[in-house]
């Protein structure tokens, strides 16, 4: 049961006082704030076989290796932190006390705020750990971001989040949901953002990392979340460094061929600009909690996974953002990386970002708005629109206030805005809701919409609605009936 009021102490002295769990603490970069926090709390003999900070360059590769591109605060440095202090101390320890123990090694690697505070403030933490004695290791990771202005809040704020992670583990183990939730007890967003979690190992089998990825947007510890095409969670900072990001938003229920016309044409014009270099490039699909949401039901979370999956199948990394208003998205990316991205946008989303009413909250309005949009290195590749009449509506004739329409040619004439080409007029028809309607209903031709292979998962799993196949067939047997009684 989740004891919300229970504090870091209290954490600590639990875990000392229960002489099943030992092992070592090995933290690199700020200090060694988990363990301090268990030497603080009493009885930490009973909880303490090692504990040791190498913060020399030379020592740390000496004991656990070099990393390619001479980088320390990586996941790959914590994974050899953690597979070796937790081999350490079964070597050492499983004869003596193996039969009675449930071992464990916790890590970080992290880098705090410099003297000037002029670096990004980040880490990785970790536990490799047994949940009964001779049993089998798992692994809880977590990657942070630290807020606090102060290195000395930071170290603090480092031994509370480490602390929760061991106590988490131990006890909260059974509902994952739980031991994510209590990762920030003692703790807010203002001091501490969690923007990746992973949970390996046996006892964790049945646990969809996506999932807790979901979560931690949903509960507000990160705004974004990212997977990679095979459905792994990756680290955005990590995993887009030096990156150019192209992306794309939407619902996407489901992915159809209109989407993948925008996507085609609008790399192909990505990749022709100058400053791009193709092999650094990075195709995303985004999805935001919002548009995760029907109406005002909550977020259905196989649905969450349906989309997902047929996305990975398409080669896309996915994100998942509460970054609604597209110039939060662009500073949230320019963070990631200082290289050009692109952004694929239909034209009523560009309609959407000229309307005034959304920055009403920002002392500069629709000008503030636009100077974080647009002053990095982004441009927005703009899909035209078929009108009710058969014309199609593009930057071309696109339609701004007065007083706003020098301020949109600015931006097309210096490269910041420009129309998507060689666009095929066939698929322009195709709205996700018409395709999405048609699959609930079972009407036959809603698979010429959509890729070959997204239409093949959605048969195979039953996905949107569609009826299974028990009733496939006598579904389209009435709908031919119906149209011909017309």
């Amino acid at each position: 049961m989740y004891e919300k009021n229970l504090g870091t102490k209290q954490k600590a002295l639990r875990i000392n006082l229960d002489r099943r769990i030992y092992g070592s603490f090995a933290e690199i970069g700020a200090g060694q704030e988990t363990a301090a926090y268990f030497f603080k709390a009493g009885g930490a003999s009973g909880t303490v076989a090692k504990t040791m900070s190498a913060y020399d360059m030379t020592f740390s590769d000496a004991i656990y290796g070099t990393e390619e591109g001479g980088r320390y605060v990586v996941e790959s440095r914590l994974m050899k932190m953690l597979n070796r202090e937790y081999n350490l101390v079964e070597k050492r320890l499983s004869e003596k006390r193996g039969e009675e123990s449930q071992f464990f090694a916790f890590a970080n690697t992290v880098v705090a705020l410099n003297f000037q505070k002029t670096n990004e403030s980040h880490g990785w933490i970790g536990l490799q750990f047994q949940l009964s004695p001779m049993g089998p290791t798992n692994y809880v990771v977590i990657h942070v971001r630290m807020r606090d202005d102060e290195n000395i809040l930071q170290q603090q704020a480092l031994g509370i989040i480490g602390v929760n992670l061991m106590y988490g583990c131990f006890f909260y183990y059974k509902s994952p949901e739980t031991l994510l939730l209590s990762l920030m007890d003692d703790l807010t967003t203002d001091r501490i953002e969690i923007d990746m979690v992973r949970f390996s190992g046996p006892d964790f089998a049945k646990v969809d990392n996506r999932l807790m990825s979901l979560r931690l947007v949903k509960n507000g510890f990160t705004d974004a979340a990212l997977f990679g095409s095979d459905g792994g969670v990756l680290q955005p900072s990590e995993a887009l460094y030096k990156k150019h990001i192209l992306m794309m938003r939407g619902r996407l229920r489901p992915i159809t061929n209109v989407h993948i016309d925008l996507i085609s044409n609008g790399q192909k014009q990505f990749l022709d600009e100058e400053d791009v270099d193709e092999s650094k490039v990075v195709l995303i699909s985004e999805l935001t909690l919002h548009n995760l949401k029907s109406g005002d039901r909550d977020i259905d979370e196989k649905d969450f996974l349906d989309r997902v999956d047929i996305l990975c199948s398409l080669g896309h990394m996915v994100m998942i953002s509460n970054h609604h208003e597209y110039f939060r998205l662009v500073a949230y990316l320019s963070r990631l990386t200082k290289l050009k991205a692109g952004l694929l946008l239909g034209s009523p989303s560009l309609q959407d970002i000229f309307e005034e009413k959304h920055y009403q909250s920002l002392p500069g309005g629709i000008l503030e708005s636009f100077a974080t949009l647009f002053s990095r290195k982004v441009k927005l590749f703009i899909y035209p629109t078929l009108q009710p009449d058969g014309s199609v509506y593009s930057c071309a004739n696109f339609v701004v206030p007065d007083h706003l329409r020098p301020l949109f040619q600015y931006l097309v004439i210096n490269d910041k805005i420009e129309d998507i080409v060689n666009y095929n007029k066939e698929h322009m028809h195709i709205t996700t809701d018409s395709v999405l309607e048609k699959i609930k209903r079972g009407e036959p031709g809603w698979e010429q919409l959509v890729p070959e292979n997204v239409a093949k998962i959605i048969k195979e799993k039953s996905l949107f609605g569609l009826p299974n196949e028990d009733n496939y067939e006598d579904t389209v047997k009435q709908i031919h009936q119906a149209v011909g009684n017309l």
